[in-house]
Parts: structure tokens; sequence; C-alpha cells
């Protein structure tokens, strides 16, 4: 059994390697920043509570089920939650649309439902089998299956929007009877 220290050591390494990953992954999940960083640090506070339980080898994937559920806690409950500020900010904070103008994809995957998206970024972004996505979602294989086919045919369907015909080919239809 290993010390508080020891284990508050292997956490800190983990916490150290792993916090700018979750970031970038709940920022594609979400679109926001801010709420990307909450979502990661709120992960990383739950991680932390099970850290003597959770297995090195599957710590990964503990934290990419973590990040997901808490994003999709936050869209079932909404973000319409006040914030409590000091002071009110001077100038309204607009939203960042030229990162998301230089990414269409992004932008195209912020428009997919919240367990559409999270299904399509495990799926492919992650490159998770189905039941490894059913397993981190907490849902059956065949939701899973059913939102990366609306999920993908809804980014078809944007990027045929943007870019015409011709690029479509590009991106090619998923085999409806492969698993992995």
């Amino acid at each position: 059994m290993q010390s508080r220290s020891a284990r508050d050591r292997e956490f800190a390494e983990f916490f150290e390697h792993r916090f700018d990953l979750a970031c970038r992954y709940a920022y594609a999940l979400c679109g926001d920043r801010a709420e990307s960083e909450e979502i990661a640090q709120a992960a990383f506070v739950r991680i932390y509570a099970r850290w003597p339980k959770v297995r090195t080898a599957t710590a990964d994937a503990y934290l990419r089920t973590v990040v997901t559920r808490l994003f999709l806690d936050n869209r079932r409950r909404g973000r319409s939650r006040e914030r409590v500020m000091a002071e009110p900010p001077e100038v309204a904070v607009a939203a960042d649309l030229t990162e998301v103008e230089r990414q269409p994809l992004h932008a195209a995957l912020l428009e997919l439902p919240p367990r559409q998206r999270a299904v399509v970024l495990l799926r492919f972004g992650y490159d998770l089998s189905i039941e490894q996505v059913a397993k981190a979602l907490g849902c059956s294989v065949g939701t899973v299956k059913s939102h990366a086919s609306r999920g993908l045919e809804a980014l078809r369907e944007r990027y045929q929007g943007l870019f015409g015909e011709l690029e479509l080919k590009a991106v090619s239809r998923p085999c409806s009877t492969t698993t992995s």
C-alpha cells in the first residue's frame, strides 16, 4: 500500500501531464475556454477523491469519462447559472468568433447536440471502440451507434453547405456493420 505522500506525488504528476489534454478535450465538447477549464478542474477534483482506487493503466480513460460526464451534466442542468463576481465587467466579453471561423469542423461540432458531440469526439477523435464509448457514457452500444451515425450525417450536411459536393467525397461514410 502506498503512503499518502506517494499517492499525492503520483496524482500531481498525472495532473501536470494531463491537464492540458483534459482542457483541450473539454473545449472540443463545449467550445468555451473558461467552461473547458472549469470542467477539467472539476474532473481532476473528482479523480483526486478516488485516486487511491484508480488504476494507473486506465487513468486516461477514466479522465475522459469524467470530463465527458461533467460536460453532459452541465448541459442537462443548463449553463445559465449565475456567476458571482466582485465587480461587473466594464465591457461585455465577446465570443471568440475568429477561432470558430478558422475551424469549421469545430464550429460544426458545436452545432451537434451534446451527447452526439461526445460520441463523435470519443469515437473518432480518440479512436475508441463503440463498446468503450458506451462504457464511458454509461449507455448502450446501440445508442452510441445511432448518435455516431446521426452526428456524422449532421457534420456531412454542414460541410456540404460550407464546401460543396466536391469536398464531401473525402469524408467517407462509416461502415455500419463494424463495432470497433
